[in-house]
C-alpha cells in the first residue's frame, strides 16, 4: 500500500491515462493488451484507472508494446509558463541600496519565472526623490505612466510622460528617470533583453 504522499506524487504523472491513450491510438482493447504484455486486462484496467501503480518493469513491458521508453510517462508534456505575484509577496526595493533618498523605489511584477524573456517593475518616484543617475543596458524599454507625471532623459533628451502615456526606447542609450510636477508618481517599467 502506498502512503499518501507517494500516491499523489506518482498521479501528477497522468501514467494510467498516458497508456490509455497510447492504447486507443493503437485501437487496442484491454484484452489485447494484455495478451501483448502477459498482464490480466483487470490489471491494465486499474492501472489505466489509477487505480493502481505499476512496477517499472510492469510499465517497461507495457512501453515495449507501444515502441516508447519509460521517460515517456514521466516526462511532463510542455506546459505554459504562468506566474502569479500577489501584491503583497512583492519586495519593495531602492534603485540603489543605501542611498538615503533613493530616486524611486521598484517591485519586480515576475521574479518567480527562471527564464524571462522579459523583467517587468511596479516603480513609485517619490515627491521627495532626486533624479535618477543615466544607466543603460543591452535591450529596449518600455514605460507605461500610472500616475503623476515622469521625465525620461534619453541620451541628453527629456520627454515629458502624463498618466497613461507609454514610451518604446532602445535602453543601450543613456537614460535617466524623474518624477516631473509637484505629486509622486507611478509607473510600469518593462525591460526586454536583446
Amino acid at each position: 500500500m502506498l502512503s499518501e504522499t507517494l500516491a499523489e506524487g506518482l498521479e501528477q504523472y497522468r501514467i494510467g491515462p498516458k497508456i490509455r491513450e497510447l492504447r486507443q491510438s493503437k485501437k487496442l482493447g484491454l484484452v489485447q493488451l494484455g495478451e501483448h504484455t502477459g498482464l490480466s486486462p483487470a490489471m491494465l484496467s486499474k492501472i489505466e484507472r489509477g487505480l493502481l501503480f505499476p512496477t517499472l518493469p510492469t510499465l517497461l513491458r507495457i512501453a515495449l508494446v507501444f515502441g516508447v521508453g519509460l521517460d515517456h510517462f514521466f516526462v511532463d508534456e510542455p506546459r505554459p509558463t504562468v506566474a502569479v505575484v500577489r501584491k503583497k509577496d512583492r519586495l519593495r526595493l531602492p534603485d540603489r541600496p543605501g542611498e538615503e533618498s533613493p530616486a524611486y523605489f521598484f517591485e519586480s511584477l515576475d521574479f518567480p519565472v527562471t527564464d524571462r524573456k522579459m523583467e517587468a517593475y511596479y516603480a513609485e518616484f517619490p515627491i521627495d526623490a532626486k533624479p535618477a543617475p543615466p544607466h543603460s543596458h543591452e535591450g529596449a524599454e518600455v514605460i507605461y505612466v500610472l500616475r503623476g507625471a515622469l521625465a525620461v532623459d534619453i541620451a541628453g533628451e527629456t520627454t515629458v510622460l502624463d498618466e497613461g502615456d507609454a514610451m518604446y526606447f532602445d535602453s543601450s542609450a543613456a537614460h535617466s528617470y524623474s518624477r516631473h510636477g509637484r505629486s509622486a508618481c507611478s509607473a510600469i517599467v518593462v525591460v526586454a533583453p536583446p
